[in-house]
């Protein structure tokens, strides 16, 4: 089954879930009421359409459907790097990482990080 590229909007609603879990339309439509102008039948209509295409799963067990991401995040997050990685960065993982460190203060914590993973890939590599 082919996945489907989450659209922003999906891409949003899907960050809800990965953080909260599953939850009803109204908790994602509050939450997402946080932050950007969002009327309640486009989330629920939103949340469908991504049922639709498998990016969510929905129990209509209760009177309220619960809906939960059925993609996950981390898939997700390297579907759409892979696509970043192709069409921005022409297939140079390199060119999005130094871009990336260039244009970001990184914390000593994230750099130790960085420094760890770096040396992880060399050990794996020899």
């Amino acid at each position: 089954m082919k996945q489907h590229k989450p659209t922003e909007s999906e891409l949003e609603i899907l960050g809800i879930l990965w953080e909260r879990g599953a939850s009803t339309v109204r908790e994602v439509h509050e939450k997402l009421a946080e932050t950007k102008e969002a009327g309640y039948t486009t989330t629920l209509k939103l949340m469908q359409i991504m049922y639709e295409k498998g990016l969510l799963t929905r129990d209509a067990s209760s009177k309220t459907h619960i809906y939960a991401a059925a993609v996950s995040q981390s898939a997700t997050q390297q579907q759409l790097l892979n696509k970043m990685i192709d069409t921005v960065f022409g297939g140079s993982a390199t060119q999005l990482v130094m871009q990336a460190l260039g244009h970001h203060k990184s914390s000593d914590e994230e750099l130790d990080q960085i420094r760890k993973y770096l040396s992880e890939i060399e050990k794996q590599q020899r």
